[in-house]
């Protein structure tokens, strides 16, 4: 798992090209809400830690962000085969998170 959020953005062909699962989370190192999550996003990847995980930092003019219409932060958007299965904004608890895991897990790639 990621600690940090990267200021180097993967682009979006590159998800998009993506085989089996992964998730993508936007947010900033500097963010509360993407700090307060980390520990209930932590607990639910110990799970899945085989899972690729892209920790992109978001803001103006970021364009990834906006390619997945990101407007709060966190968000996690949970992928298979570079395809959004699900999406989790702003966390209150590890179930939210393990349940959108439990979704690109499931599903066939």
């Amino acid at each position: 798992m990621e600690h940090t959020y990267q200021e180097a953005a993967p682009s979006r062909a590159d998800i998009d090209a993506l085989s089996g699962p992964a998730l993508l989370e936007f947010g900033t190192n500097w963010c509360g809400y993407c700090r307060a999550a980390q520990p209930l996003l932590a607990e639910a990847y110990a799970e899945h830690p085989d899972i690729r995980h892209f920790k992109v930092e978001d803001g103006p003019g970021r364009l990834l962000g906006r390619s997945f219409r990101v407007k709060l932060w966190p968000t996690m958007i949970f992928l298979q085969d570079g395809k959004e299965v699900a999406r989790v904004v702003r966390p209150a608890n590890a179930g939210e998170i393990r349940d959108a895991f439990a979704k690109i897990v499931a599903t066939p790639g």
